[in-house]
């Protein structure tokens, strides 16, 4: 019991000084904006690191995101969590980034073949080091990278995923099954070759 009261007690806490920060930086306090940055940057940071795979880029889309978000601060609802609503300034900037690069690929364009006759447990990857999860997940292409980061890492819905990427409900599930696919495939060549390295 004492555990829970504790565990409230500090969530009340965090929610609370979250609170405090906010309605300080709605009146344009920079110490309040710099601790929202302190608090957020490294969670946001992965985040867009994830989508873009670039740490310049990552870090330019940090300062547009924060600009942005203490800039609109006023339309934040309090509807999500405010890192929720952060989140998805990031995403958005990150996309849009994406979108922009040379080699960009509609998201909802097939950019790899998967046989069909790919039959393995998707749980497999449970059983795996994380370390050669990430790299897999590395080295995918970009648009299984991003759906799979939105939705294991970020955890949005493939309703939500479809609007932030703007395809359809079922071409959201349907490039997330080709890219959990693509996922193990990789993770065993990956596994395969550290094997072969270390004989």
């Amino acid at each position: 019991m004492s555990l829970y009261k504790n565990s409230f007690e500090l969530h009340n806490k965090v929610k609370n000084t979250h609170e405090v920060l906010i309605n300080a930086c709605l009146v344009g306090d920079q110490k309040a904006q710099y601790k929202i940055y302190k608090l957020y940057y490294k969670a946001m940071y992965n985040t867009s690191y994830r989508i873009l795979k670039n740490e310049m880029d990552a870090e330019d889309v940090m300062q547009e995101a924060f600009l942005d978000a203490f800039q609109k601060i006023r339309q934040y609802d309090k509807s999500a969590t405010f890192g929720a609503w952060l989140k998805r300034i990031v995403i958005n900037k990150s996309l849009d980034k994406y979108r922009k690069q040379e080699n960009y690929i509609p998201f909802d364009e097939v950019h790899e073949d998967i046989t069909d006759s790919v039959e393995e447990d998707y749980f497999e990857v449970l059983s795996m080091k994380i370390d050669d999860i990430r790299r897999s997940i590395e080295r995918l292409t970009d648009s299984y990278r991003i759906i799979l980061s939105l939705y294991l890492l970020e955890g949005y819905d493939h309703k939500e995923i479809a609007q932030i990427l703007g395809i359809s409900y079922n071409a959201s599930r349907t490039k997330y099954s080709r890219a959990k696919q693509q996922l193990l495939v990789k993770i065993k060549q990956f596994q395969l070759s550290k094997s072969v390295n270390l004989n």
